[in-house]
Formats: structure tokens, C-alpha cells, sequence
């Protein structure tokens, strides 16, 4: 398997900074941030599923163009999966008829554009033999991390999250882990704003880190406009086993 980084920032302004957003192989997305608005019409068309870690904007911002846009061009919905949480959220404030219409219901409900699947922590979906599991996480709304695994390899995304020990220990359970994309959104110093906001700063994900017993590469994402490389010099302090560097936009990762 293989994962395009379409966006890993934790804001806009600039060419690269785009909202979090990977395309896995041509027809997965994990998240749905600004990113996805850059793919081409085709390769729009040619995603058959979006996985959302939480129901944060900047992490769902392109689904109602993205189904808008594509609806037509496809024979079958599109699949949107959440915790049930995350779907009713979306369902009572996105596709509502107010901000968005309710491409679940367009054309019609035997045939919509958009469908729903919820997906909860432990659930494992099998597509096409690449299975996708939701992992434990914990941020300001309902949230969970992801696993992917290819067979013979294992990518796990974190989507946002402060410090969760269940978390860490389904990534230690990750025999074959290969990539660990983990968000830090916030410097040491906003450390208080990180765990009000329940991401992390540096001396959090030190901490992660120092708790992880297997040997991903490890890549930094969701770092805010502005401060990205203070975040990434306060990171590069740290003396561990694992040596995180800043996830790239435009990069791809194989697993």
C-alpha cells in the first residue's frame, strides 16, 4: 500500500499548507481536509472511501464539494466512515440542508451520492484484502486513530489526539509497524493550550514516544502555520529511540 500526503497541516496559508488529508493507493482517503481540493477530477472520481478521524473542519472541509462535485461522474455512493458520533454530527450540522443539501438523499435515497458507515475502536474493515481498523484516541470530540495494514506492512495514523495510553498500547500491539504519523499541534510553549484543546506539544509526545516499544519511522503532522519549525526544533531535543521527523506534503509513504 502506499499513502500520498495530501495535506498535514494544522492550517492554511501558503501552497503547501493544507489541511490533513492522505490518499491511500487511488481510492481511500483518511481524512478530508483542504488537501483533497488539489487531486484532479479523475482521481476525485476514483475514491470510493473517506475514513474521518474526528468531525474537526479542517479535517472534513472537502467532503460536501468533493461529493457534490463527483456524484454524477460515479456508479455507486461514496462511503464516509465515522464513529456514530462523528456521523451525527456531520448529519445534524454539514449535510442538513442549511450548510450543505443531504447528498445521502441525492438523487434520491435508493441511489444517494453519499452514504454513511459507522465504524468503531476495535473494528477492523477488510477492502480488497488492505484491512483498516480504528484505534483508540482522545480529543475534544469523539476521535480515533487508524491502522492500515497491507499484509506485509502496517502504517498507523493518529489523527488528533492528546496523550492516551490505549492508544499506545494498540500501536505496541503493531508487530509489523512500519509508519507512525502522530500530530503536534502546539509548542512547549502553549503546553496548557495542548492539553485543554487535548493535542500535543513536544514534551507530550516525548512522552508518547518514550512509551512506544516497537520501531515505526516516525512523522510529525498537524504542526500550526506560523511555528512549524519552533515545534520541530523543541521535537529535535528529544533523546529517545525514535527519532521523529516533519511529515512533507506532496511525499508518499509505501507499507
Amino acid at each position: 500500500m502506499k499513502l500520498e500526503v495530501l495535506g498535514c497541516s494544522g492550517g492554511i496559508g501558503g501552497r503547501t499548507a493544507r489541511t490533513t488529508s492522505f490518499l491511500v493507493d487511488d481510492d481511500i482517503l483518511l481524512d478530508c481536509g483542504t488537501g483533497v481540493g488539489d487531486l484532479e477530477l479523475d482521481a476525485l472520481a476514483a475514491v470510493d472511501h473517506v475514513f474521518l478521524s474526528h468531525a474537526h473542519m479542517d479535517h472534513i472541509a472537502a467532503i460536501p464539494l468533493l461529493v457534490d462535485s463527483v456524484g454524477e461522474m460515479r456508479r455507486f455512493p461514496v462511503t464516509v466512515y465515522g464513529t456514530p458520533e462523528t456521523i451525527r454530527i456531520l448529519r445534524s450540522h454539514i449535510f442538513n440542508w442549511l450548510i450543505w443539501p443531504d447528498f445521502t438523499a441525492i438523487p434520491n435515497r435508493h441511489r444517494p451520492f453519499l452514504r454513511f458507515q459507522p465504524i468503531r475502536v476495535g473494528e477492523t474493515l477488510d477492502l480488497g484484502g488492505r484491512a483498516v481498523t480504528a484505534l483508540p484516541a482522545h480529543h475534544t470530540v469523539p476521535a480515533v486513530a487508524f491502522l492500515l495494514d497491507s499484509g506485509s506492512g502496517q502504517l498507523v495514523y493518529s489523527g488528533d489526539t492528546a496523550y492516551h495510553p490505549p492508544l499506545i498500547e494498540a500501536i505496541n500491539a503493531c508487530a509489523q509497524l512500519r509508519h507512525l504519523i502522530v500530530e503536534t499541534a502546539f509548542s512547549d510553549e502553549q503546553h496548557g493550550l495542548a492539553l485543554a484543546s487535548r493535542h500535543l506539544c513536544p514534551s507530550l509526545l516525548a512522552a508518547m514516544l518514550d512509551d512506544i516499544e516497537v520501531s515505526p519511522q516516525v512523522h510529525i503532522s498537524h504542526l500550526k502555520p506560523g511555528v512549524g519549525e519552533r515545534i520541530m526544533a523543541q521535537i529535535a531535543t528529544y533523546r529517545g529511540r525514535l527519532r521523529p521527523r516533519a511529515l512533507v506534503h506532496g511525499e508518499v509513504l509505501q507499507f
